[in-house]
């Protein structure tokens, strides 16, 4: 077995306790593996192999993160998880198609891993959804009420959540909310691929992660339910770009 080191969460001091990472993995093999790379990396593991304890585990331990297995299942568990909480939720599956990462993340994860992954991947996702976890804490703390980004016709309410395009309401959950208020912020302008991921999930590129275009799908796929006009275009290589002109960049490739 690949040896790794008790690097853990980068955020914690030397005093606070090791993160809890609640395992929620059908697969005895996996989560046996899972379960001492985690340990060997620094971290504490709650483990259940049953999909529907996971509710009850998480009320029991109050985990930093949770690993767990979409299925059969699990993303109706990943949807209950994310109405009890806000711990950060990654998805290990051995499946990599667009329609189910895009479940995955309308159920409320932060975050997709196809399976097979490197270990090392695994534990630098962690490191990120905690570190994301820890600023936004910080800023929760840092201000009662963060107002409204409007662009064109779409208006957002950062305090209640809330998305509008003219007189239509826009359910946008979790990642795509995050994702659309980066762009509402930096409207006509091209954001790189890892701008939006160090934006949005802390971490730069890793390996062959597809989850921006997932969660840019996603959006796409509410904003324009009623045929409205595309907003959020891609600029290959770069990105993205929120914008009501027709993009045109020279050396780029701009597409819907």
């Amino acid at each position: 077995m690949q040896t790794l080191s008790r690097d853990g969460d980068p955020t914690r001091t030397p005093d606070a306790p090791r993160p809890l990472v609640l395992l929620a993995e059908n697969d005895s093999r996996l989560a046996s593996f899972l379960d001492r790379a985690l340990a060997g990396a620094g971290y504490r593991v709650e483990r259940t192999d049953k999909l529907d304890h996971a509710l009850g585990s998480l009320e029991r331990v109050m985990p930093d993160v949770v690993l767990l297995d979409p299925g059969p299942g699990g993303l109706e568990i990943a949807s209950q998880l994310r109405a009890r909480t806000d711990v950060p939720i990654i998805v290990l599956s051995p499946f990599n198609s667009l329609q189910e990462r895009v479940a995955a993340l309308d159920a409320g994860a932060d975050d997709y891993l196809p399976i097979p992954f490197a270990v090392e991947e695994l534990l630098a996702r962690l490191r990120a959804v905690l570190r994301g976890r820890a600023l936004a804490a910080a800023g929760a703390t840092a201000r009662a009420r963060q107002g409204t980004l409007t662009y064109n016709d779409i208006t957002m309410d950062l305090d209640t959540r809330e998305v509008r395009r003219a007189d239509r309401k826009v359910e946008l959950r979790h990642k795509a909310f995050e994702l659309l208020a980066c762009f509402m912020r930096h409207p006509n302008r091209v954001l790189s691929r890892r701008e939006l991921l160090e934006d949005v999930w802390g971490y730069d590129f890793l390996g062959d992660s597809n989850v921006i275009e997932v969660t840019v799908s996603n959006i796409r796929q509410a904003m324009e339910a009623e045929g409205e006009p595309r907003l959020i275009f891609t600029v290959r290589p770069i990105g993205y770009i929120l914008t009501n002109r027709s993009p045109s960049l020279t050396q780029s490739t701009v597409t819907g």
